[in-house]
């Protein structure tokens, strides 16, 4: 059987039924039209070409595939029929738009070209038989226009020049004032033109307008527009458009017809309000374009009531068909009302909220249908604070603009421009808001970091440093800004030949990437009620715990607000860099000679350590605190200045060069696989004794004061069952003997644990399970080391293997596997790790604590791996909180009775009880 490429519809009738009535077969337009038709609703008659037939035309070398013409000049005569009209007549002529139609929308990106068949005899046709001789030569002039600069590839400016001129010389400003004879002249321009430059006449045939037009809007698929488009939404998945040819109605006959867009609900607040724009006399590009000022829809209920209460009915029924919010286009003709596209509307952030449950409220869907329409992208928009671009004005935005980089943590945010960390924090202190501008960021800026509004970095990708602790803070930043060049000795920027001195105000647009000169106003949304309801509902449905990456109060404080159900991850190197005073004490351990040294200064961090756990046991209280011990190498610890080490060794009384051959003594080549995490512990078993007695203490202490601790002792970068016992035996000995003596012995409970970030730790995840009580994965590190890359230097080329290859990539990788996880390859391992470690341990408590945590994606792999929960960034809860939702309303499609439980395997190796905090 022969393949259909063309399907028709018209008279209440549509000839696509079952799988061909879906978007990727006859995009959006051509399934909302055929939808509009066969519910009743008024719809001009019309065909549409499939998405297929484009991909076809694509694999042809942009040539028409067999049999094609046959099935459009067929559909043509049904068109005919059902209108009782003749394209290209000379009397009473059919005319058609020609429009594009793709699986998504693609606002503006696609072609259409309105009013074809109209030639030099139908345009007198059309004048005779609507006895409106302006209304047909304005409708000829448009199609012009429209067909020689789409179809044939003509400037757009040299004609807008000559309507220009056309007005000017007429002494009018609208060109509904242009009368027919002067729009007529203005056609004979139009050709005259398109003659010059193409050395043949402007086509009058129909026949051969029309497969212009289809491959016209075949061949906007692949413009560059179009192309750059879908690479920065991150489509990748279409093949092409469908072609809708649509009979034409007209809102350009007079004052009683017109043309609108509009929404069924408000888009920027959600509000169940009917809101658009229209134009009386006018054709629907008028509209998009902005050739007049619109007026709002509202005041069509006064000029053309008759067809406004048409236009209410049709918001009603649409909405209760596909129980969604809907962008609607419509034109009026002699005041009857026409449909000529529906689709899902876009929205603001807070609006999706609203609309979601506002609709369940009015049991049009239920609260899994809510849930699964919400993205991630649309949480993160709640929270970022933006640039208040309406008060500054689009042309002011674009005179401002200076710079872009990558897009790492969205929002907006302005200040002084400040290029080191200890001044950021300084003036910050005094009330300044700065922008903290850097080459790279490391662990030792992270005070001036917190203390920033915003960081743009000039170099790292979207997992770097910087943008990991940014995100973690919910903080704008730009990083990888390579056109930026920074002089830290003269504390200047130079981009685009602008000199940026520090001092000088910036504004950042984490959103999009871009920087701004000076400091632009901003605006910050605030969380609406149906934002806490929906998520609300989100935790009635998941299964899967989400708990938070946190190092400190503040952060526990504000991811508890956000849902957080405990600390998946507490980095306490972080606690280090706080204060000067905290920095030169482990600066003073790193540097001691000799193991009384060491401990004198271990001495100095002990209640500091202690103090911090007190305050996040505080502020989780009754909720589980995974602590990590010390992770990274001691050399990010070290001074990387003069006066740094001329400090250190005030207090220490090294001289300056025994310090600095110190710390060269700690230089790694490659310190991501060196002296670090356990390993230190290992060499300097003292530092494990400090940080757990730092953590009971504190669980003692504030058990004291009626504050229940659950305290999980996290020992990272574990390869061998063994090194992690040396390491649980140590642990536990200080751990005991301090509850021991508490006097609150049953308040504190606590347990043992290890991360798996390396692959040989997957890989005998059974032997390590035989003593870890809990294991969390640590993917970060876990997908650096089995892809082999490094996540701060791997955004360099890592875009040629995620690109398409369209877009000039190999598409190896579907995403970044730093943002979301390898599945394939670090997802294997993952797996491998949670049904090794059960086989050992049944019910042993899985979590993940990577940036993925919190990717949307990447939280669906982590519930139907059976993970007990996900960790991540603050910021990011509530995404985690949507996507683990919604995995199981796609999984199973119903609420779960509780909690996932961990899977027990058919045939455990060795057994162990489920491990219970001691």
């Amino acid at each position: 059987m022969a393949t259909k490429h063309v399907y028709s519809y018209g008279a209440g009738k549509a000839e696509a039924k079952g799988k061909e009535l879906s978007k990727d077969f006859l995009g959006g337009k051509g399934i909302g039209l055929m939808e509009m038709t066969s519910i009743g609703l008024p719809v001009p008659a019309g065909f549409t070409v499939s998405i297929p037939t484009c991909a076809e035309y694509y694999a042809l070398g942009r040539k028409f595939p067999k049999g094609l013409d046959k099935e459009v000049a067929d559909a043509v005569k049904k068109l005919e029929k059902t209108t009782g009209k003749k394209l290209g007549d000379a009397k009473d002529p059919l005319l058609v738009s020609v429009r594009s139609g793709a699986a998504r929308s693609m606002p503006g990106m696609l072609e259409t070209i309105l009013n074809l068949g109209l030639n030099d005899v139908s345009v007198e046709g059309l004048a005779k038989v609507t006895g409106n001789p302006r209304f047909a030569y304005d409708s000829y002039r448009r199609f012009i226009q429209m067909y020689s600069t789409t179809a044939m590839g003509l400037s757009k400016e040299p004609m807008e020049e000559m309507l220009h001129k056309m007005k000017h010389d007429a002494g009018v400003k609208l060109d509904t004032e242009l009368s027919a004879e002067q729009l007529k002249t203005l056609c004979g321009q139009f050709k005259a033109f398109y003659a010059e430059k193409k050395g043949a006449p402007f086509p009058q045939d129909p026949t051969e307008q029309l497969w212009g037009a289809i491959a016209a809007v075949f061949g906007s698929w692949e413009a560059e527009k179009s192309v750059t488009y879908r690479r920065v939404e991150k489509i990748t998945d279409l093949v092409g458009t469908a072609v809708n040819i649509v009979q034409m109605v007209f809102g350009n006959k007079g004052d009683n017809s017109g043309t609108g867009v509009c929404f069924t609900r408000d888009p920027n607040s959600g509000a169940n309000e009917f809101y658009g724009d229209c134009l009386i006399n006018a054709q629907g590009e008028d509209v998009v374009a902005g050739i007049r000022t619109p007026m709002k829809l509202i005041e069509l209920e006064t000029k053309l009531p008759k067809a406004y209460k048409q236009l209410c009915q049709v918001r009603k029924t649409l909405e209760a068909y596909y129980k969604e919010m809907q962008d609607l286009e419509f034109t009026i003709e002699d005041e009857k009302l026409y449909m000529l596209q529906c689709r899902t509307g876009k929205r603001l952030p807070q609006a999706a909220f609203k609309i979601a449950v506002d609709m369940v409220k009015e049991k049009l869907i239920t609260k899994e249908q809510a849930i699964s329409r919400i993205t991630p992208e649309q949480i993160e928009g709640v929270f970022y604070p933006i640039i208040d671009a309406k008060t500054v004005g689009p042309a002011k935005l674009k005179e401002l603009l200076i710079g872009k980089g990558i897009d790492a943590v969205p929002g907006a945010a302005a200040g002084t421009v400040i290029f080191t960390a200890a001044e950021a924090e300084t003036l910050a202190a005094a009330g300044k808001k700065v922008i903290l501008v850097r080459k790279e960021t490391s662990p030792e800026d992270v005070g001036g970091m917190h203390a920033a509004q915003g960081i743009l970095t000039a170099t790292g990708g979207k997992t770097s440093h910087a943008a990991v602790v940014a995100r973690g803070w919910g903080k704008c930043c730009i990083v990888g800004a390579e056109s930026i060049n920074i002089d830290y000795t003269a504390k200047t920027m130079t981009v685009g030949g602008k000199v940026i001195k520090q001092g000088d105000e910036i504004t950042l647009n984490g959103t999009t990437g871009e920087f701004f000169l000076t400091s632009l106003p901003l605006k910050k949304p605030e969380q609406s009620a149906e934002f806490f309801a929906l998520l609300k509902w989100c935790d009635e449905i998941r299964s899967i715990n989400v708990r938070t990456n946190a190092d400190t109060p503040y952060d526990a404080v504000k991811a508890v607000e956000l849902g957080a159900e405990g600390i998946g991850l507490c980095r306490t190197e972080h606690m280090f860099f706080d204060t000067e005073e905290r920095r030169l004490a482990i600066q003073e351990m790193i540097v001691a000679e000799n193991l009384d040294t060491r401990k004198k200064a271990l001495a100095k961090l002990l209640p500091m350590q202690r103090g911090d756990f007190e305050g996040i046991f505080t502020a989780m209280n009754n909720k589980p605190v995974t602590i990590r011990l010390i992770d990274p190498p001691l050399h990010e610890f070290t001074p990387k200045d003069d006066a740094g080490v001329a400090k250190l060794a005030a207090i220490t009384g090294l001289s300056a060069a025994q310090i600095v051959h110190r710390c060269e003594q700690l230089h790694e080549s490659n310190p991501m696989l060196g002296h670090r995490g356990c390993r230190l512990c290992i060499t300097y078993p003292e530092i494990l004794d400090m940080q757990v007695t730092a953590i009971i203490e504190a669980a003692i202490n504030v058990a004291k004061k009626g504050v229940k601790v659950l305290p999980e002792i996290m020992i990272p970068l574990t390869i061998d069952k063994k090194e992690f016992k040396i390491l649980k035996t140590q642990a536990v000995a200080i751990a005991d003997k301090l509850i021991a003596t508490s006097g609150v012995k049953n308040l504190v409970k606590y347990m043992v644990g290890t991360m798996i970030e390396i692959p040989r730790a997957a890989l005998l995840a059974d032997q390590i399970a035989e003593e870890a009580e809990f294991f969390s994965c640590g993917t970060n590190d876990l997908t650096q080391m089995t892809l082999g890359l490094s996540r701060d230097d791997a955004g360099r080329f890592l875009p040629d293997y995620v690109m398409s290859e369209k877009d000039g990539g190999k598409a190896i990788f579907g995403d970044d596997p730093f943002q979301s996880l390898d599945q394939s390859g670090v997802g294997m391992l993952v797996k491998m790790a949670i049904e090794k470690g059960r086989q050992t341990r049944p019910g042993l408590k899985v979590g993940i604590c990577g940036e993925h945590g919190g990717e949307s994606k990447s939280v669906k792999f982590c519930v139907r791996a059976g993970m007990n929960y996900v960790s991540c960034s603050p910021y990011r809860v509530p995404i985690a909180r949507l996507a683990a939702a919604q995995a199981v309303v796609e999984d199973a499609g119903k609420k779960p009775a509780k909690k996932v439980v961990a899977k027990k395997p058919a045939k455990p190796a060795k057994k162990l009880k489920a491990a219970k905090a001691r």
